[in-house]
């Protein structure tokens, strides 16, 4: 593919060179330029691609793209190169990727999904549906990436826009008819997702995360509605009404709107019927059905499935049918039973009000247990949400154990403090505060009366910690497990 078909709609600006040019791949990280690829000068966060140019070069970069001219321009001179001036390189590198990988998104149809909480939960549980009815699907998720069968490793809730090209570039060449996608707002204020033509987007929620990026509520509800601003106009727009944001979300889309709700009319509506810790009866749109999820915010997170499932075409009984079939998401509301009675339930819950959610689940479900609550904060991430976790948590467990999660660079007990800076002194009386969470689990555990329920809150999925630089093996299925044996 030349230069110049390459870098079409990507916001040129100038060009000096031969857009003729042959390029075999593109890359916007310099340690990885071939000779005869394109390398794209990004202005990150921690670095700024400009001052790798110089590394492109020696590497055999066949063209440079960049938006900084004072910094580009002592490397454009006698070395036969191609160099290209765009008004946004991070713009450009998310149109580069589609033009490069044959725009794979128009290839298959895209689902992708934003909001704060269910995110995961439900682009898992679409691709796991879709599967079930024969189509080979791919995903795109914060827990992993799949191609068919085939699994990758997923290191963002969003991927950078050349990951993302080539995953949907292999699904379409292996025959996938769909791809289920994980869309944060971070990944659509960076442009990650510029580029992708989005058959359907979903809205699930918005509530307080992400503020340490976003700065504030408005500039976080701008990014996530930008998403539906740019959905085409023969796509769909699914959104749930039933929270505040939720017309705003659909309010400029061009894309036809879909109503979801629990509470109200709508096109799609749901009702719980029944809930028990193994699942929940729903009727929806006047039709009943099993699921082994429980919550009320699953219950929305299965209507917008099932309303995904009905605009593809699936009819009301297959779409039910495939639904009572689902499994839970890893670390989204997993049960483990244990010795006296116990009832251990790890979940991801990391935001107030994801905490809040699963905490008023598990007290609705068994209100006479004792419910106990084990959580953490992530360090370098927004804290003003640690104060506000105390709080949810004095007021709806029990007992609390406030422990670490992944501190990263900031130190655990500084964390555990502004926690407990939202919580009264009753509050505090009726709480641990244990900085090593392996320590706080097996306390929470052995200490538990008969029949108790424990949340262990914040890690879900992740089999790791990440304290200081170093990510540790933390599985905390297995430390749950290893506790039991030793109970027996």
């Amino acid at each position: 593919m030349t230069l110049g078909e390459i870098i079409s709609g990507c916001g040129v600006a100038a060009t000096d060179g031969d857009c003729g040019v042959e390029i075999t791949s593109i890359t916007a990280d310099s340690r990885k330029v071939k000779a005869g690829g394109l390398f794209i000068a990004v202005k990150g966060f921690a670095a700024d691609g400009h001052a790798y140019i110089r590394k492109a070069l020696e590497a055999g970069a066949a063209a440079i793209v960049y938006e900084d001219e004072e910094k580009a321009a002592p490397y454009k001179e006698g070395n036969g190169t191609a160099f290209v001036r765009v008004e946004s390189s991070r713009y450009a590198t998310a149109i580069i990727a589609a033009n490069f990988y044959g725009n794979p998104s128009r290839k298959l149809t895209l689902v992708g999904i934003t909001g704060t909480n269910g995110k995961t939960t439900t682009v898992t549980l679409l691709y796991r549906m879709f599967t079930s009815l024969g189509y080979s699907c791919g995903l795109l998720s914060t827990i992993s990436n799949y191609v068919g069968t085939r699994c990758y490793e997923a290191v963002n809730t969003t991927s950078d826009p050349i990951t993302i090209n080539s995953l949907l570039a292999e699904m379409v060449e292996a025959g996938c008819a769909y791809c289920f996608m994980e869309v944060s707002s971070i990944g659509v204020e960076q442009d990650r997702v510029a580029g992708l033509y989005f058959k359907v987007g979903i809205f699930s929620n918005l509530t307080h995360d992400h503020l340490d990026y976003h700065k504030t509520f408005a500039e976080y509800l701008r990014c996530k509605k930008l998403f539906f601003d740019r959905l085409p106009a023969d796509g769909y727009a699914i959104t749930n009404i039933d929270d505040r944001n939720g017309m705003v979300m659909v309010q400029n889309t061009a894309a036809r709107v879909v109503t979801c709700s629990c509470r109200s009319i709508a096109d799609h509506n749901a009702r719980v019927m029944e809930e028990s810790f193994d699942g929940m009866q729903l009727r929806i749109d006047g039709r009943e059905t099993w699921t082994s999820l429980i919550g009320m915010h699953n219950a929305y997170n299965i209507l917008e499935i099932y309303a995904t499932a009905i605009t593809l075409g699936t009819t009301p009984e297959e779409a039910l049918v495939a639904i009572s079939r689902l499994r839970p998401a890893p670390g989204r509301l997993e049960n483990h039973r244990g010795p006296r009675g116990l009832a251990v339930v790890i979940d991801y819950a990391h935001t107030p009000d994801a905490l809040e959610n699963v905490l008023r689940t598990l007290r609705e479900i068994a209100p006479a247990r004792t419910l106990i609550c084990v959580f953490g904060c992530g360090g370098d991430r927004d804290r003003s949400k640690r104060p506000e976790m105390g709080k949810i948590a004095e007021r709806m467990a029990d007992r609390t154990i406030i422990t670490s999660d992944n501190s990263r660079t900031e130190n655990t007990a500084d964390i555990m403090a502004e926690i407990k800076a939202g919580m009264t002194a009753s509050g505090i009386s009726r709480s641990l505060f244990i900085e090593d969470r392996e320590q706080a689990i097996r306390t929470a555990i052995m200490t538990a009366p008969d029949n108790a329920t424990i949340l262990l809150a914040g890690k879900g999925h992740e089999t790791y910690q990440i304290i200081g630089r170093e990510k540790r093996h933390f599985d905390e299925k297995e430390i749950v497990e290893g506790i039991f044996n030793e109970m027996q």
